[in-house]
């Protein structure tokens, strides 16, 4: 039977809403979204460049959490209220998973807080690290 293990943040609306900021099930690991949001002080950036590049900071430390990388990224979503900011972020998400080459979507939606201007989930896959270069 696969074990269930839940990784919090320490963010507040984790504990506020009930959920937590990934559930790792085998070597499977799946990702809430997650905003842009320093959890340490609860404090974001009002930029869309500065949240994204939160974004990625908060998912990687739970990546690490799980045992997991950015490389095993298999599937990542990006959730913006406003599309015309997704452009400017791509430079940061590009750095980010532009080797694993993950399966993608960008959406946009409202977010839970006015403040927030991007939110990223993901799901990685333990050991899935790219093995070969992905097509140009």
């Amino acid at each position: 039977m696969t074990q269930r293990r839940w990784i919090g943040s320490g963010s507040t609306f984790e504990r506020d809403i009930g959920y937590s900021r990934a559930v790792v099930c085998g070597d499977w690991v799946f990702f809430s979204g997650t905003t842009g949001f320093d959890y340490a002080t609860m404090a974001i950036a009002d930029d869309v460049v500065a949240q994204a590049t939160q974004c990625v900071h908060n998912v990687e430390a739970a990546l690490a959490e799980a045992g997991c990388t950015l490389a095993d990224v298999v599937r990542v979503r990006y959730l913006l209220p406003d599309a015309a900011d997704f452009e400017p972020c791509w430079p940061v998400l590009r750095a980010a998973f532009g080797a694993a080459r993950p399966a993608a979507t960008m959406m946009a939606v409202g977010l839970a807080d006015p403040r927030m201007k991007i939110e990223i989930e993901v799901t990685a896959l333990r050991g899935a690290g790219a093995a070969t270069p992905p097509p140009a």
